[in-house]
């Protein structure tokens, strides 16, 4: 086989008390990646359909985390990679993730599969370098293994997959507008008191907790960020009232999807999920923000080949 398409789905990462080490994968919106192989050794990008961004491998996540994993096989390889984009950049839906683990899946999957899925986090990871300047793991994880995943260090990489329930559905608004990641960690405050950062660990500790046991309503009091929502909030429109309207639509917990605009939303059962969609939705409309929205359940798979 000379050509693979592969299906690199969306993710939300942070879930609230989970700040850059909780993440989970989507499953009805992402890009899509073709990988051919060539016989000039390196990585080309052809052609990015549905966004306007770099085509230079150097600048590109799915070129960057491609190059991060043929500079590890260590043979000469090349490979030509076209791109769909179905998440925009700056979405908070892990749109350079998507991207970086759709590419090393395919090429891995040409060569051979010489890489575990854990494996070729690290090269994603590389990605993510480009896209924020930080190589972090909390949305290529969801992605590359699916479901839920704990990063529990990022160097050395240690990441665990967590249950995912399978009653739990996942609403996002996204408004439409970009806040870059960068920006959004600008934001952050460098020292945390100490009471923040026990009420964050106790939260964080109750929802991998209410995974496991697939207590609703352990996840829903476990749904509180005392670090990250009360600074990064006040980039995003409307939000406090996104969150009034989608907790008494019946959402369990509603936070800042990564380092936003998009909103996220868990919801037990897609019924309810859909109702709390119809509520943000309302908000948007009464404030004449554009949005887009997306329901999904949980994707326990992660990248498909297609």
């Amino acid at each position: 086989m000379s050509h693979v398409s592969v299906f690199a789905p969306a993710s939300v990462a942070n879930i609230s008390c989970g700040f850059d080490v909780l993440g989970v994968c989507l499953d009805n919106v992402g890009d899509t990646i073709h990988v051919q192989e060539t016989s000039k050794p390196g990585i080309e990008i052809t052609k990015i359909i549905g966004q306007d961004l770099p085509l230079e491998a150097a600048k590109n996540v799915a070129g960057v985390a491609g190059l991060a994993l043929l500079a590890d096989y260590g043979r000469d390889k090349g490979f030509q990679i076209q791109i769909e984009k179905g998440i925009k950049p700056g979405s908070g839906i892990g749109s350079s993730s998507a991207s970086a683990a759709g590419a090393v899946v395919g090429i891995n999957h040409l060569l051979g599969n010489p890489y575990t899925r854990e494996q070729l986090i690290t090269f994603a990871m590389e990605g993510e370098r480009v896209a924020c300047g930080t190589a972090h793991a909390d949305n290529v994880s969801p992605v590359l293994l699916g479901g839920f995943t704990l990063v529990r260090s990022a160097n050395p990489l240690d990441v665990v997959t967590l249950n995912s329930p399978l009653e739990l559905v996942v609403t996002i608004i996204h408004p439409e507008i970009e806040v870059k990641t960068a920006d959004a960690r600008a934001v952050l405050l460098d020292k945390l008191h100490l009471k923040q950062a026990i009420a964050q660990t106790a939260n964080l500790g109750a929802l991998v907790t209410g995974l496991f046991k697939e207590d609703y309503e352990l996840i829903r009091r476990s749904l509180v960020d005392h670090i990250v929502e009360p600074v990064r909030s006040m980039l995003i429109p409307g939000f406090n009232e996104l969150k009034i309207r989608a907790n008494e639509a019946g959402a369990l917990g509603t936070g800042i999807s990564g380092s936003g605009p998009s909103v996220f939303a868990l919801s037990k059962g897609m019924d309810i999920a859909q109702k709390v969609g119809l509520a943000m939705q309302k908000v948007y409309d009464e404030i004449r923000v554009p949005y887009d929205t997306h329901i999904s359940p949980i994707n326990s798979k992660g990248v498909k080949i297609l």
